[in-house]
């Protein structure tokens, strides 16, 4: 199964959530009116993009709709499509990783995926003829770091891992000193997601960020935050308290496969200026993709 192919087959559920609630509506409405834009905003709220990006939405459609004349029911649903592929395309949802050795931090609360996220971004890396190094840094559960030990077996990655609760600035210092020593591409680094104590996670992601910096200055570095697309609006909660804990560049979003609330994907970029760079489209190993806007909005639409 092609990538697209893939990304259709996850995005079932989602892709039934909001065309199904919008392809109810231009049953409804024959004409382009006001009571069907207040319909589809309705709609869209419905499908989980949540209050404030639904009513962006609509004002752009709504504005498109007039400036082209449109009056067809058809071209108002492609209008749409075009609206959404344009909110995700605003953000940069590239992998900046140009130096050699450089850095991924993950970050996220415990149970959204993190560490098999990092298991399968090391596999997305290694098959693309990279030299990968994971660095065990959530030292405050056993079970993060010998679930990464797995991970780093499974894909045959070196691992650099200390005992738990030791310092994970100092795991992330062996980690750095061993990425040159053995000259890896990319470093992916775990992270312990404690969010009930902001400061605390603020206090340690600085720490680590300094001993990057200090190891390997000018390193391309990316800081991705794990959500859970099963959490629907919560997930967008989550990034606004994250982003005012970190420096995030980007977000990896699992369990698409497993629920109607994909259309968060919109939310986030829209209301936390954050681009998605990786989706979760199912258990395999293979099934973290690299996000493509244009191919998500097309796959979100084009459900038979």
């Amino acid at each position: 199964m092609g990538f697209f192919d893939k990304l259709k087959q996850g995005l079932k559920k989602t892709s039934q959530a909001i065309t199904g609630q919008v392809n109810s509506v231009f049953k409804t409405f024959v004409k382009v009116d006001e009571e069907l834009f207040d319909s589809l905003e309705e709609a869209l709220i419905m499908a989980d993009l949540g209050y404030e990006t639904s009513t962006y939405i609509i004002e752009e459609l709504r504005d498109r709709v007039k400036t082209k004349h449109i009056n067809d029911g058809n071209d108002v649903k492609t209008e749409l499509q075009n609206v959404i592929a344009d909110i995700l395309t605003e953000r940069d949802t590239s992998m900046h990783l140009e130096t050699t050795p450089s850095v991924i931090l993950v970050i996220g609360v415990n149970g959204v995926g993190k560490t098999t996220s990092i298991g399968k971004l090391a596999m997305h890396y290694k098959s693309r003829g990279k030299k990968v190094l994971l660095a065990a840094a959530d030292t405050f559960r056993a079970a993060a770091i010998d679930q990464l030990d797995i991970w780093a077996q499974r894909s045959g990655c070196d691992i650099i891992k200390h005992q738990e609760n030791s310092d994970p600035a100092a795991v992330v210092f062996d980690a750095c000193t061993a990425a040159k020593a053995r000259g890896a591409d990319v470093l992916i680094c775990d992270t312990a997601g404690r969010l009930h104590n902001k400061k605390n996670l603020m206090a340690e992601l600085e720490k680590i960020s300094r001993v990057i910096n200090r190891e390997l200055p000018g390193c391309s570095r990316e800081t991705l935050l794990v959500l859970d697309a099963t959490t629907g609006q919560n997930a967008v909660s989550q990034a606004q308290l994250f982003k005012e804990a970190a420096d995030i560049t980007g977000i990896i979003l699992t369990k698409l496969d497993g629920t109607a609330k994909g259309g968060i994907i919109i939310a986030i970029s829209k209301e936390q200026a954050l681009p998605v760079k990786f989706v979760g489209v199912g258990e395999g190993i293979d099934d973290l993709q690299e996000f493509n806007p244009r191919d998500f909005a097309r796959a979100v639409f084009e459900q038979e």
